[in-house]
């Protein structure tokens, strides 16, 4: 029932930008958490960005200063605006979420399918 969809992947060149959307639909009481996980090539998934429910963020040292995670809570959506793009940058990102569907029941733990970021020359 719960869904999220990722979109807005492309190939672009270093020094460019890219803002990944991810929204989520079906029966949703609340979403808390909101991250961004990455996957590049022979590489294990990497938490790159997160966003609680209050706006705080958190990110990995290496995209600090170039990613800015967000969120519309009116749609449902995360965002990630990446600047400054590099090659290593590469990967598959996924969006990841804290959703709860029904009171009094813990949330449950819903990815996207992933979408496909290349930073390429």
């Amino acid at each position: 029932q719960v869904q999220l969809v990722e979109s807005g992947g492309a190939l672009v060149q270093p020094g460019g930008s890219l803002r990944l959307s991810c929204a989520a639909s079906g029966g949703i009481l609340r979403i808390d958490d909101m991250r961004w996980f990455r996957q590049a090539p022979g590489k294990q998934r990497e938490l790159v960005a997160t966003i609680t429910s209050t706006d705080t963020t958190n990110y990995v040292d290496s995209v600090k200063g170039r990613f800015t995670i967000s969120r519309d809570n009116a749609k449902n959506t995360v965002y990630l605006q990446m600047n400054s793009l590099k090659p290593e940058d590469t990967a598959v990102y996924y969006c990841n979420a804290d959703i709860t569907r029904h009171r009094f029941l813990p949330p449950g733990d819903y990815w996207g399918q992933g979408t496909q970021v290349t930073v390429s020359a």
